[in-house]
């Protein structure tokens, strides 16, 4: 017996989108098709890079954290993301701490997304280990989500810079068929995978810093198509979504005999 076929992400639910990730280059990997599709639809987008990448090429950290930024640029070109805002935590030995959570926290109530996308915060993924970085900006942004919608928590941002609280609707993190739970999927099909493609390619210096790195135009496709078959569509990207204004299913198993 076949499994059922994902459901669309509520798009209609949703008209601004934060993707959080450590480095350039991260919201590339199948998320910037699923961005190309919300921003030709209306939706505001906004990238926050937690590092600069400077730990990720054989060049000094300033020269590759310069290159780094300008293909960022250009891949936010690519999928029309208009917002980018770079932190300077230190690539490579990111850590996670009060300090981290206060600034995803920080830009969560600047921006006021609707949706938050980010990273997992396992060690083991389908493609091997993780990177340290991405555990920890997965598991830094997730409890920064609750730390918006507190006022007590990081109450400076609202009594000396002038933020407000702010409650995400959904958070988001990549899924892949029958791995980590995907449980809805973006079709992707057409103008928004090229552009997603584009957009992994923009980063052309650094891609081409990595042995073996193969070409986005053959292997981002490639993933989407998987994603396309558990939806239904030809190529979509797939995502873990958790909707934070629902009430746990637990609690309506409770309620169901009252």
């Amino acid at each position: 017996m076949s499994s059922p076929l994902l459901p669309a992400l509520p798009e209609e639910s949703f008209t601004r989108v934060l993707c959080v990730a450590a480095h350039p280059d991260d919201n590339e990997y199948g998320t910037s098709a699923a961005v190309a599709r919300w921003t030709a639809r209306g939706v505001e987008v906004g990238y926050l890079l937690l590092t600069r990448g400077e730990a990720g090429m054989p060049t000094p950290p300033e020269e590759t954290a310069r290159i780094r930024l300008a293909e960022q640029q250009a891949a936010c070109a690519a999928v029309g993301v208009r917002r980018l805002t770079v932190l300077e935590h230190p690539d490579g030995v990111l850590a996670y701490s009060v300090d981290l959570r206060r600034d995803i926290c920080r830009e969560i109530r600047r921006f006021r997304p609707d949706v938050v996308v980010h990273g997992g915060h396992e060690v083991e993924t389908p493609m091997g280990y993780d990177h340290a970085d991405h555990r920890v900006a997965g598991l830094a942004t997730a409890d920064a989500i609750r730390d918006a919608g507190n006022r007590w928590v990081f109450p400076e941002q609202i009594d000396d810079e002038g933020l407000e609280p702010h409650d995400v609707r959904w958070t988001l993190v990549p899924g892949m068929p029958g791995a980590f739970a995907a449980t809805h999927g973006v079709d992707v099909t057409g103008e928004p995978l090229r552009r997603g493609v584009a957009s992994l390619e923009a980063h052309a210096q650094y891609l081409a810093a990595l042995p073996g790195h193969p070409a986005p135009a053959e292997f981002i496709p490639m993933f989407a198509a998987m994603g396309g078959k558990a939806m239904g569509v030809e190529h979509a990207v797939l995502f873990r979504a958790w909707d934070l204004q629902a009430p746990p299913d637990f609690f309506a198993d409770l309620g169901g005999d009252a």
